[in-house]
């Protein structure tokens, strides 16, 4: 059998919340600002949920030409967006072999709101007004296909959809096709798109968001006070590159991914297995393949959500995989507190924020968690900063259907 290739990240790119790039992404997360506020992008006064995470001072003519961007999902356009950043940063653009070059692009839903407007079209004004183009920008690989004709990718391209975790899933299948020697470098992450009417409304009658008005009482993971979470929207992408293949064309590396779990609950299509078998399994896989150990000073950057039953499965699952006395000294934070849950995005921006995160020295706070849960009785972060230098950073994915996934980051020296 072949032996692993090591996998570093060498590029980040960012859309979110909390600024249209990483710097400002990150300097958000650590500072504590909430990038919750009231929907703007259509007019939610007879819904129930009215606030949400959106990307704000967007400008897709920034990475698009104009006839690219009315042919353009948002959810791709952020995608473009953050892999444009990414690659920028790598300095990979001409420095692999196409052939060698892929994508792994995640989305939960993809273009929900190209097909609420085509939809609308179809039912108000007939057959012959829906635009040409519909499936094209509403099909959830096409992101991907995006950025494979972008960055002449010749390798494999697809998207990971499973939910919440697709970002992470992303990431980690980018991870094995480099690992495993079919590729040398890949583009991954995660975006989405999808604070939608029929998004929240789809959301709402399930109850899982919250219906808070107050943007500092709304996405309150950990708190006893949580009704659900709040959607958010953006995207983020890495670089992934073989360890030899990066340092050989003098690339800065950012940091290692060490350790991917993929699970699947087998249990029900929205709720959490009740004995956290499979999130406790996805952390176990990556802890193992990372090489943790004791004395490793462990960041988990959550799944987090804020929903009553999310928040407390997960305390469980991060105990069951580290057991209790470990993780009582793990360092425990949810960063959509402040993004809100950018659903099939989500994985990646948390991605970065670990990566940022073991850099720096510096842990991403839990805000607005004034009554933590005794359930969720974990150092959880809260409302401020920690300064840490963590060895190993963890980030966890939990999707509908059950998916799980966990990633692990180190710090290259």
């Amino acid at each position: 059998m072949n032996e692993l290739k090591r996998v570093v990240v060498t590029g980040l790119g960012a859309v979110s919340p909390l600024g249209n790039d990483v710097l400002s992404t990150w300097e958000g997360l650590k500072s504590g600002v909430n990038g919750i506020s009231p929907i703007s992008l259509f007019d939610a006064s007879g819904f129930k949920a009215k606030l949400a995470a959106e990307v704000k001072g967007f400008d897709p003519r920034d990475y698009l030409e104009v006839n690219e961007v009315l042919r353009t999902d948002r959810y791709a356009q952020f995608a473009v967006a953050a892999v444009e950043q990414a690659v920028a940063q790598s300095g990979i653009k001409g420095g692999v072999d196409p052939d060698r070059f892929s994508v792994v692009f995640g989305t939960g839903i993809g273009g929900i709101g190209t097909f609420e407007t085509e939809h609308t079209k179809l039912l108000e004004k007939g057959p012959r007004r829906v635009s040409p183009l519909f499936v094209p920008m509403m099909i959830s690989n096409m992101a991907a296909g995006m950025i494979a004709i972008r960055h002449d990718c010749r390798g494999t391209a697809m998207p990971a959809v499973t939910a919440c975790a697709s970002g992470s899933n992303a990431i980690g299948e980018a991870m094995r096709l480099i690992r495993h020697g079919y590729a040398d470098a890949v583009i991954t992450g995660g975006a989405e798109a999808a604070i939608t009417p029929s998004a929240i409304a789809g959301f709402v009658n399930m109850q899982a968001l919250s219906v808070s008005e107050n943007p500092d009482e709304a996405s309150l993971p950990f708190d006893r006070r949580r009704g659900g979470f709040v959607i958010g929207e953006g995207a983020a992408a890495l670089i992934l590159e073989e360890y030899q293949h990066a340092k050989e064309r003098g690339a800065v590396i950012l940091g290692e991914v060490c350790g991917y779990g993929s699970t699947c609950d087998a249990y029900h299509i929205t709720a959490p297995h009740p004995e956290a078998r499979g999130g406790a399994a996805a952390m176990s896989i990556a802890m193992r393949e990372a090489g943790y150990t004791e004395e490793d000073i462990v960041y988990i950057n959550a799944h987090g959500t804020g929903t009553p039953m999310n928040d407390v499965i997960e305390t469980a699952a991060i105990k069951k995989a580290m057991g209790e006395d470990a993780a009582k000294r793990a360092s425990v934070s949810s960063t959509k507190s402040m993004t809100g849950h950018m659903l099939g995005a989500a994985g990646a921006i948390e991605a970065l924020a670990c990566i940022m995160a073991l850099n720096e020295g510096v842990l991403p706070p839990t805000i607005n968690l004034l009554e933590q849960d005794e359930r969720c009785d974990l150092d959880c972060v809260p409302s401020v900063r920690k300064s840490l230098a963590v060895t190993l950073a963890l980030s966890n994915s939990l999707g509908f259907g059950g998916h799980n996934a966990c990633l692990a980051f180190r710090r290259v020296f």
